[in-house]
């Protein structure tokens, strides 16, 4: 719940501006209104005004009752019974209200408690995630959490990075900001700290980041103005609610209720009828016919799914696996195709520095110190104080730094300490376009030097000579799996700020070496992966020798190579057919990545893995987005899927998990519709030419009740390996046809009983209710261990003991239930011994015949659905303010 915020006298000015005020009035201004210097906050005066403003939030990840409570009442089959139930009770049949009272809330509470014992897990498993933001405190650099931001914060904007709260920029270098999730504008928008007029729109605000917007290149400074609910972005958010997209899963399950709504009321309607054609009393036909409505629908469906969800939930979260909404569970098991990064996956994703090379191949130390040049981090000059002046230079510039600086900065022997002697007077930052980085410094004796650093292919372009051996020392590293950066010179005289002009006529001073060592558990995951039907593709940015040597190593046989430059050339449905043969995809930009994802996805479910800024596209392409903990932030807000650890055998667990859910779901599916629809078949058809109802309504709803009782004990069973191997769909037509091909031999039976008891028994309303009541519940319960595998049941299959003691433990309730003290008021009557004879025999046979039908039944090829999920602007935003999430209540939505 939200909560008013009380803001203590003399203090208003700490609830920061509006960004649209803000971005009115110079930089300095906007530091004096906020009573903060460029240096940032300290520890104490941040602490103190985030207890005055709240946490920087839009959302609340604990669980909530009332929600969850909510959710289970979203329900059209739930809608149906407790409209039965009011109907009942106004026709003064108590029995029955009774019956379908203890229906709803058995239903209702299971998928209650189940759900919410999910969502504390979940809970508990989001607040492990970290989004942090980069800020001045105690005028150092300093990693915070995005909640933790306050109004005055200074905070540092890199390439990839979310920008947390709304920020009047302070300085800008190349500044670029994605802002679609407010605009819908796909195009970047130019940053500068020049103050804009007032009544600008929100897009206009060129001297402002807005929380929630991309850094799509380059990178800069910012002051918070606004945070949480007063930032533009969590004003739309909060206006949203907490409503989330539709999955497949959840598409699947919508459109199953509607199937069955159609078939009740088709039903109902032709019962309804037939009973007043033949001058049948009009409450106790309606009655029938709505006990015959509620008996066709598997009453404990949701509470079947949310069970299922709940424990496949904690089995993910003892696999580090965190599932941003429990129904992706689902998702995540209908992926065949895994499209994923190299770096951390099938790497160790630990890239560690291993030499500097001159053009030739021999060793040289200079190279490496105009690496660490262009970086771009600050130089330890840049950031040092008197109060870190004894830490070492590599402790305080690899804040926020990416893993290639950063490894540069802490390798063994780095001259750090040269370093101090140049002074950057402009620095060019890497984007994905061009590949590269670019710094202007001046040196000790004060000429002026640029230094370029980047992808070899794109740099060595750039040079006006290439030494001679420079490209056979580049491929005998690449051939090595080496990550390689080029580094190349020239002096610059009179340059202060690069411009993509001024990489030109370059020199090459040599090369960078890092290596990133195979992960030995990836070659095993890989076989875990192919086991489950899952086709692995690479798609990197590094170079296709590299790549090429990982797969090998880890033995993925590959299906083929191509470059960002090959595909460029082809068209999509050209593409398309080239992209399902071929495994490695290498130097390929966000777009390629994307576009690839796009065309696999016809006709197959595409899950992409990635952690990089320059992942963001594929992921929000992909059918199932899967990042890590430590992904960039605009990597993790892309994903329905973070794993806590960066593992291909964890992510093979959650695939398994998801299409074990789903085979036990479906499993109460086809039991529930093809038994509840024979036996209400039966009903309709002996009530046409009974001269009494075979069976009363509160006995057709108590052997409903009985009947899913028995099944919930299914979300235990186990699963078929063969069912693993390849995902499953919803299918309603596929749900049909089971319906009605086994509905009509449950059918057979029940008509077999009804001779059997009229004809053998002579039996008067009471024994033929009591007979028929005990065999349909046998048979439709018992059927369970026949249709949950397509194997010989009990002989190659058998179900979990659960399920078994369930099953068998409803079963016997069913034949005590007509010799116990409860008959009369429930309308039954002692049945003779010989019944169970028959009974057994039938049961037999019933459960033979449907063993055979189940082989017909499968025999043939089952056509698998294609289904296309749609991703909006509304779909982002929710996804992106998942991210500034913390589990406490909300603060008020203004205080302005």
């Amino acid at each position: 719940m939200e909560t008013a915020v009380h803001v203590p006298p003399g203090t208003a000015h700490l609830m920061g501006l509006s960004a649209d005020e803000a971005a009115t009035l110079p930089a300095v201004q906007v530091l004096d209104r906020l009573g903060v210097t460029e240096a940032g906050l300290s520890g104490a005066e941040a602490a103190r005004r985030l207890a005055i403003c709240g946490p920087n939030a839009v959302r609340a990840h604990h669980a909530r009752v009332l929600r969850v409570l909510g959710r289970q009442l979203r329900n059209a089959v739930l809608v149906l019974l407790a409209v039965t139930a009011v109907v009942s009770f106004f026709l003064e049949d108590s029995t029955n209200a009774v019956i379908i009272g203890v229906i709803l809330v058995a239903s209702v509470g299971l998928g209650f408690v189940n759900e919410y014992r999910a969502e504390r897990a979940a809970q508990t498993l989001h607040s492990q995630v970290r989004h942090t933001a980069v800020v001045l405190r105690d005028a150092r650099p300093t990693e915070v959490d995005v909640t933790a931001l306050v109004p005055g914060d200074v905070v540092r904007l890199a390439l990839g990075g979310i920008v947390p709260a709304d920020l009047r920029l302070l300085t800008t270098t190349g500044l670029e900001c994605d802002e679609s999730v407010l605009t819908g504008e796909s195009l970047p928008v130019d940053k500068t700290v020049t103050p804009v007029p007032s009544g600008a729109a929100p897009a206009e605000l060129g001297c402002c980041a807005l929380m929630g917007t991309v850094v799509r290149a380059g990178g800069g400074t910012g002051v918070v103005v606004a945070t949480g609910g007063r930032a533009e972005f969590g004003r739309i958010a909060l206006g949203l609610g907490q409503r989330q997209p539709e999955t497949g899963f959840q598409a699947g399950l919508r459109h199953f209720s509607i199937l069955l709504l159609q078939v009740a009321i088709t039903l109902t309607s032709l019962i309804l009828v037939t009973n007043l054609v033949l001058h049948r009393p009009l409450i106790e036909s309606l009655l029938f016919s709505l006990a015959i409505a509620v008996g066709i629908t598997p009453q404990l469906l949701p509470a079947v799914v949310s069970s299922s969800l709940a424990a496949g939930s904690r089995r993910l979260a003892r696999c580090k696996v965190l599932v941003k909404r429990l129904v992706c569970i689902e998702d995540l098991g209908d992926m065949d195709i895994l499209v994923t990064d190299k770096t951390g996956t099938l790497t160790e994703g630990r890239v560690g520095f291993v030499a500097a090379l001159a053009p030739g191949g021999d060793a040289d130390d200079r190279v490496l110190l105009l690496g660490l040049l262009a970086t771009e981090s600050d130089l330890p000059a840049e950031t040092a104080s008197a109060t870190e002046a004894d830490l070492p230079a590599g402790d305080s510039v690899a804040v926020g730094g990416n893993p290639l600086d950063t490894a540069l900065w802490q390798a063994p022997g780095a001259p750090t300490h040269l370093t101090g002697g140049y002074t950057r007077l402009g620095l060019l930052p890497f984007d994905h376009e061009r590949r590269m980085t670019t710094a202007v410094l001046r040196a000790p004796n004060g000429a002026r030097l640029l230094i370029t650093k980047g992808a070899p292919e794109a740099l060595l372009s750039r040079c006006s000579d290439v030494p001679t051996g420079a490209s056979d020392t580049l491929q005998a590293q690449f051939a090595a799996g080496s990550r390689v950066v080029a580094v190349a010179t020239r002096p610059a005289a009179g340059l202060t700020v690069p411009t993509p002009a001024d990489e030109r006529d370059l020199t090459l001073a040599g090369f960078l070496v890092f290596l990133d060592r195979p992960k030995e558990a990836a070659a095993a995951s890989l076989r875990r992966l192919a086991a489950l039907g899952i086709t692995v593709k690479i798609a990197t940015g590094d170079n296709p020798l590299v790549a090429e040597k990982v797969c090998a190593d880890l033995g993925l046989t590959s299906g083929g190579t191509m470059t960002g430059s090959e595909i460029a050339t082809l068209d999509d449905d050209a593409l398309a057919t080239v992209a399902e043969a071929t495994t490695i995809f290498a130097r390929v930009s966000p777009e390629q990545k994307a576009r690839l994802i796009r065309l696999l996805r016809r006709g197959r479910d595409v899950g992409f893995l990635g952690d990089g800024v320059n992942d963001a596209l594929a992921l929000h392409a992909a059918d199932i987005g899967v990042s890590v903990d430590t992904a960039t932030d605009v990597a993790k807000d892309a994903a329905d899927v973070v794993l806590l650890e960066k593992d291909l055998g964890v992510l093979a667990d959650g695939v398994a998990e998801g299409r074990r859910i789903f085979a036990n779901t479906i499993k109460y599916v086809l039991m529930g519709t093809s038994s509840n629809f024979g036996n209400m078949f039966s009903a309709a058809s002996a009530s046409a030419v009974l001269s009494f109802l075979p069976m009363l309504p509160g006995q057709i709803l108590l052997n409903n009740l009985l009947y899913d009782t028995s099944q919930l004990s299914i979300p235990t069973d186990h699963v078929d390996p063969e069912q693993l191997h390849a995902p499953s769909h919803w299918d309603i037509g596929f749900i049909r046809r089971f319906m009605f091909f086994f509905g009509p031999i449950s059918s057979l039976f029940d008509f077999l009983t009804f001779a059997i008891m009229l004809g053998v028994f002579h039996a008067g309303p009471e024994l033929f209710r009591s007979g028929w009541f005990v065999e349909s519940l046998a048979t439709q319960t018992l059927i369970i261990f026949v249709i949950r595998t397509r194997r010989i049941p009990f002989l190659r299959s058998r179900p979990s003991v659960p399920l078994l003691a369930a099953v068998l433990g409803v079963v016997t309730i069913g034949i005590a239930l007509p010799l116990s003290p409860l008959s009369h008021a429930l309308g039954f009557t002692a049945l003779p011994p010989v019944f169970f004879l028959t009974l057994t025999g039938m049961v037999i046979a019933y459960l033979i015949l449907v063993e055979f039908a189940k082989k017909v039944f499968f025999a043939g090829p089952v056509d698998r659905p294609l289904t296309v999920r749609r991703r909006d602007h509304v779909h982002h935003m929710q996804r992106r303010a998942s991210r500034f999430s913390h589990p406490g209540p909300l603060r008020g939505r203004t205080g302005w």
